[in-house]
């Protein structure tokens, strides 16, 4: 057989060349065999090195919490919730306050909280324990759906009551709304039917009264012009009312917080109105 014979015969008996095979590491010496084995363990270590850039990534993140949320937004699992609620819609004594643009004057702490104490039938008195006013109204509410309902009414102003009976038997809150005007007023009481049972106001805090989280509460919703007045009760203990617990007469009663409203109706339209 002559020499070119031969040289073709050992090109035909060379066996095929590896899939693991790569020109540079061929050059370098490095058989099939190792080059394969360096593929996989050099593979492997950038698996786990993508795996540990994406764990310190995720916790540069932070743990996702409700507090991470801003304002009180987020529903409060620790806030009292009524257990039912009743909505009215403005009489026409307050149309002349159904537009804010009447009564600009803000509300002021002197104003709304300067009956201490709210006078009731069958001697029922409501003493004030802790009062606020603030200009964000999203800081006195919970719940997205309510918060944003509140500021498309351009609410300016919350303010907020807390009481207690004399004899600690029962604690209630008036919450008074400062919204744009009537027909957002009217709109917000409307949605609250429904809307109540994943938002409401934020309870003050006092060492004298507090809502219990999982006690049964009564609450209702009272438009009376561009204001939205909130009443609260419940018993202190929690529980549910009995025969004794005139729930009606305690609303009446926390309504009297209401008197400021009435006097800005008298201060446009006069006493003889």
């Amino acid at each position: 057989m002559t020499g070119p014979q031969r040289s073709r015969r050992r090109r035909r008996t060379r066996p095929p060349r590896s899939d693991w095979q790569f020109p540079l590491l061929t050059d370098w010496g490095v058989r099939p065999e190792r080059q394969k084995l360096l593929v996989i363990v050099t593979s492997s270590i950038a698996v786990l090195a993508a795996a540990v850039a994406l764990v310190v990534v995720v916790a540069s993140l932070g743990s996702y919490t409700p507090e991470s949320r801003t304002g009180a937004a987020i529903a409060q699992t620790s806030s009292a919730l009524p257990q039912t609620f009743h909505g009215w819609a403005s009489p026409k004594l307050f149309e002349p306050i159904s537009d804010r643009a009447e009564d600009a004057k803000p509300l002021t702490a002197k104003e709304v909280f300067a009956q201490k104490t709210l006078t009731g039938e069958k001697k029922l008195r409501l003493r004030l324990v802790a009062s606020k006013i603030e200009a964000d109204c999203s800081a006195a509410l919970w719940g997205e759906a309510l918060i944003e309902q509140v500021s498309a009414a351009e609410c300016s102003q919350a303010a907020r009551g807390l009481y207690t009976s004399a004899d600690g038997r029962y604690v209630g809150q008036y919450t008074l709304l400062n919204l744009r005007d009537g027909q957002a007023a009217a709109e917000l009481v409307e949605s609250l039917k429904t809307l109540y049972r994943g938002g409401w106001t934020l309870p003050l805090e006092s060492a004298k009264a507090a809502f219990p989280g999982s006690g049964y509460t009564e609450a209702g919703g009272y438009a009376l012009g561009h204001y939205v007045g909130l009443v609260w009760i419940g018993r202190a203990d929690g529980a549910e009312p009995t025969a004794k617990d005139d729930y009606v007469s305690l609303a009446l009663t926390l309504r009297g917080a209401e008197k400021p409203v009435y006097q800005r109706v008298v201060a446009i339209t006069g006493p003889g109105s």
